[in-house]
């Protein structure tokens, strides 16, 4: 039986090392495609990449979203029957610091990608997957977050990954391209970039108990944000491209939590008594044992507008799809502490 073919755009990021593992199992052959620089930036990749292995079924090609001659030339090369688009300037907070190169790559980029696959005419062969955020949904007022919630981005970012979901809508209606947008959630794992609150949190949290580190400082606290685990939502950016009809849907968990209860939970864990004193940007965590502050707000973590409140509704997910969240918080939390932990001698 012929192998199926995957082609991963943002291959190294969380969800590419994610996605990668899983189509491996599924005896898929992957390619990935990252961007050339300087550092080698495999880390998450590294157990099942091997440059020196012409035949196994995980190969690195190097291109770039903002470049359509190398995306055209690697589809037409590869040849895949499933094209994932992960990659993206993904971050909130810069996007408000580099908001062109964040339209350039999340808005523009998914174009060039859809336009290759109309122009080497695999419109019928071709099943693609174009990576959303609940970012899209920004300050809606709704209580819970749909396929039919009307979008009110709130960054830069926000806004480049409204026209990303359009244009594939758009090109599959109008080129009949079976394209998918999947709407996920804030999703997590213990290979998270270091620049995110949740990875944030937990390494700074053990760097401080190991002494290597003085305070954690953050934005907003009362962000309510729905969080789910990496490994169980890029199975279902898979179960999308299986289905007869392509269509868009929400992945997330139904379950919101603050980031103040997320570092509540992470400081528990990890073995902290913190007391909070203070409002807004004054508010900050002492560690009973010792009378120390070591968490404080910082006016440059918030957000020039903020979204405080976003929780999803999946059930079109769980009924056409037959996806179910099934890692909780706190096992999230548990799993990224035993991860950082390995960096400490597995002590605290």
């Amino acid at each position: 039986m012929k192998k199926k073919i995957a082609l991963i755009f943002g291959v190294t990021g969380q969800d590419g090392a994610y996605l990668s593992k899983f189509l491996l199992k599924k005896n898929y052959k992957v390619y990935g495609v990252k961007r050339r620089s300087s550092i080698i930036n495999t880390s998450r990749i590294d157990d099942i990449y091997n440059d020196i292995n012409s035949k196994s079924n995980f190969v690195l090609f190097y291109g770039d979203l903002t470049d359509s001659s190398s995306i055209l030339s690697l589809i037409k090369k590869t040849k895949p029957d499933e094209i994932y688009n992960l990659a993206a300037q993904s971050h909130v907070q810069v996007s408000f610091e580099v908001p062109e190169y964040s339209a350039e790559v999340n808005s523009v980029g998914t174009l060039r990608i859809l336009e290759a696959i109309k122009n080497l005419g695999l419109e019928k062969k071709v099943k693609f997957y174009q990576a959303g955020t609940s970012e899209m949904f920004g300050k809606t007022k709704e209580k819970f977050q749909n396929e039919s919630t009307p979008f009110y981005p709130a960054s830069p970012y926000g806004v480049s990954k409204v026209f990303a979901h359009w244009i594939t809508v758009n090109y599959r209606e109008a080129y009949k391209i079976f394209a998918c947008n999947g709407v996920l959630f804030n999703h997590e794992s213990p290979i998270r970039g270091e620049t995110f609150v949740t990875k944030k949190i937990i390494q700074g949290l053990i760097r401080i108990k190991n002494g290597n580190q003085k305070k954690l400082f953050l934005g907003n606290l009362y962000s309510k944000r729905d969080w789910g685990h990496a490994r169980d939502y890029v199975e279902a950016m898979w179960k999308m491209l299986q289905q007869k009809k392509p269509a868009d849907y929400v992945i997330a968990t139904g379950k919101t939590f603050t980031i103040k209860e997320f570092v509540n939970k992470a400081a528990k864990k990890i073995g902290f008594k913190i007391r909070w004193v203070g409002n807004g940007v004054n508010e900050k965590a002492i560690d009973i044992k010792n009378k120390k502050v070591i968490i404080e707000c910082k006016k440059r973590y918030f957000r020039p507008v903020e979204v405080d409140y976003l929780k999803g509704n999946a059930n079109k997910a769980k009924k056409l799809l037959k996806w179910f969240p099934k890692t909780s918080l706190d096992k999230l939390i548990d799993e990224m502490i035993r991860y950082e932990l390995k960096f400490y001698n597995d002590k605290l």
